[in-house]
Parts: C-alpha cells; sequence; structure tokens
C-alpha cells in the first residue's frame, strides 16, 4: 500500500534496471581490395609494390587488358612484371570476341573466389569504372550473349549505321536510349539483342539488381589533384607507344582479315584512332593529336565516375608518400582480418 504523508501519496522507491549492451557480431566477410584511377596514374606500379609486402593476387580491371594480342596500345604490363606478379583476367578473350561488364563480374567472383580460398586477399586494379561498378553493384540476370542474332544485328549495322540501330532502340525503349549513347556501339548492339532474346524493355529488366560482392571491400582511388603532369604523362606514353611499335600492332590485328573497327577491341582509346589512320582517314600528325585527346578524355571520364565512390580513399600520385599511405591503409585493413597474415 502507498503511505500518505502531509495529505500526498508517496510512490514506492523503483528497482534500478540492467542494460545488458550486445556486441555486434564480427565481420566474417572476406577481404578485398580494389585500386582504382585514370589512366596513366600509375595503378599497375603501385599495385606490384603493395604485392611484394602483402599476401595479394592482382585481378585486371581493364576492357582492353582482357584481349589477346592489344599490347602496346592498352599499356598492358610487360612479360617480366606479369611473371613475378601475375594479373588475372589478362588475355582471356581475342578480339574479334566482345566481352561485356556482366561476363567480367561473373570471372572477378570467381578469381576472388579462388584467391580467397588460398588464404589470400584479391586485389582488383584498373581504370574501367563499368567493370567496378558491375563488380560491386551488380547487374540485373540479362540473356546470355546470341552469336547468331549478334551476327545479324552487326550485319544491320554495317547496311544502315548505328545512328539508324539506336533511333530503334529509342522506339523500344526511350529510357535505355537516354541513358546509352548514340556512340556507343557495343552497348547499343546488347541493348537491341537483349530486348529481342527477352520481348521486354532493357531498363525494366535492369531495375533487379544482383546482390554486392560477399567481400569487406577496401576502396583506394589514386588520383591527382593536379590534372598537368597527369596530361604529361598521357603525351609522353602516347609517344612511348608509337615509338614502341603500336602502328605496328595494329597493322598485324588488320592483316588478320577479321577484325572490324567497330568490334570493342578496336574501339579502345589509341587502337581507333591507329586504325582510323591506317585506312587513311587520319594524317600521323592527327593520329598523335587525337589520341592524346582522346586519351585525357577517356582520363577525365574515369575521375568523374570516381568522385561517386564516397567511402574510397583518394591518393595522389604526385605526393611522394602515395605508396607510404596506401600501404599503411592496406595494413590497417589487413590487420583487422582475421584470416590474413602480414609478412
Amino acid at each position: 500500500m502507498y503511505r500518505v504523508c502531509s495529505g500526498v501519496a508517496s510512490t514506492p522507491p523503483r528497482r534500478a534496471r540492467r542494460y545488458t549492451t550486445r556486441m555486434p557480431a564480427p565481420d566474417a566477410r572476406p577481404l578485398a581490395v580494389l585500386l582504382m584511377g585514370p589512366t596513366a596514374s600509375g595503378k599497375t606500379a603501385l599495385a606490384c609494390a603493395l604485392a611484394e609486402r602483402f599476401p595479394l593476387e592482382l585481378i585486371s580491371v581493364d576492357s582492353a587488358l582482357v584481349y589477346r594480342g592489344l599490347d602496346i596500345g592498352s599499356a598492358k604490363p610487360d612479360a617480366a612484371t606479369l611473371a613475378r606478379h601475375p594479373h588475372r583476367l589478362i588475355d582471356i578473350r581475342d578480339p574479334d570476341q566482345p566481352y561485356s561488364a556482366g561476363e567480367f563480374r561473373h570471372d572477378a567472383l570467381r578469381e576472388m573466389a579462388s584467391i580467397t580460398a588460398a588464404a589470400r586477399v584479391p586485389l582488383l586494379v584498373g581504370g574501367t569504372g563499368l567493370y567496378f561498378r558491375a563488380l560491386m553493384r551488380g547487374f540485373s540476370d540479362l540473356p546470355a550473349a546470341h552469336p547468331e542474332l549478334r551476327e545479324r544485328l552487326q550485319a544491320e549495322l554495317e547496311r544502315h549505321g548505328l545512328g539508324a540501330l539506336h533511333a530503334r532502340m529509342a522506339q523500344l525503349d526511350p529510357l535505355a536510349a537516354s541513358r546509352i549513347r548514340a556512340s556507343d556501339t557495343q552497348r547499343v548492339l546488347r541493348a537491341l539483342e537483349v530486348m529481342a532474346l527477352s520481348g521486354r524493355p532493357l531498363s525494366e529488366l535492369q531495375q533487379g539488381r544482383a546482390e554486392p560482392p560477399p567481400y569487406r571491400l577496401l576502396k583506394l582511388a589514386l588520383v591527382p589533384v593536379e590534372r598537368a603532369p597527369l596530361h604529361a604523362r598521357i603525351a609522353e606514353r602516347f609517344d612511348a607507344m608509337l615509338a614502341g611499335g603500336l602502328i605496328e600492332e595494329v597493322q598485324g590485328l588488320r592483316a588478320r582479315g577479321n577484325l572490324h573497327a567497330d568490334l570493342p577491341a578496336l574501339r579502345a582509346v589509341g587502337y581507333r584512332q591507329v586504325w582510323q589512320y591506317l585506312a587513311g582517314e587520319l594524317s600521323l600528325a592527327e593520329l598523335r593529336d587525337r589520341g592524346i585527346f582522346a586519351t585525357r578524355q577517356l582520363a577525365k571520364r574515369q575521375i568523374t565516375m570516381l568522385r561517386a565512390e564516397l567511402d574510397a580513399r583518394w591518393l595522389d600520385p604526385e605526393r611522394e608518400d602515395a605508396h607510404t599511405r596506401a600501404s599503411d591503409a592496406l595494413q590497417l585493413f589487413l590487420g583487422n582480418g582475421d584470416r590474413v597474415q602480414i609478412s
């Protein structure tokens, strides 16, 4: 019963409540590292330096390096580098075989699982933003490539031009057409292929996304604060490619007889301009100027795409401590894991 003092009822004392705090379960996902950046920013050198110290295996994230025979213009690591630090997903396709971002995601996840099973950590290095996005955010379950249909679409492309095919796509799926540039041959053909196979608009199919990869990710973005040094390296590297046999490399590809300028492999920066030069559409001076300009534009797009990666750690390659900062970040990341040993 309550006691009454001076006409006011007093309440009985409350018992102290016990609060328990549940600690979150440790994150059991395996570790993976993404090393991103624009072309000519020094990603390969940094990846190899990190692999010297840490238990890493490298996976290439580059839409040109997947093709055999595209060595000089793609800045493919040389034989000595690949012997010491093998890169998975290099030289896995012939130039006459298109390779999609969806295929990359499938292949990269397979290689990552293989590396993780060996108690090591995958480091994915490259500059193809579409591949990184496919890996991190996934794609919807689209129909597989259909060689016969693709051949028919390619024949239509040669007869009517890319503009006509993009216009057809706009009629079938205006939203997809607004997202795909009229100059992007690979994506236009793929969109028409998917819609023909599925009977549904591409934009509708893309609403369902695959699950993100089951990894804890450290994202490193090697991006210069000042553009002038990057532009200088781009020009120097393109000149070195020309001096190192880029034109002769493309001559050899043309001599095969089964390749054409609209293939994704040969639309890569540098290869596209050399192909035009060999076709008599450009002078040597124009080849150089357009190749350098196209590479600079590519770097600009890559940097713009990286700005959306808000959880990435940005490193300026022009700073002397860039490699040290990357190494420190990686040591901290790996040190928080429980399945890898740092040498």
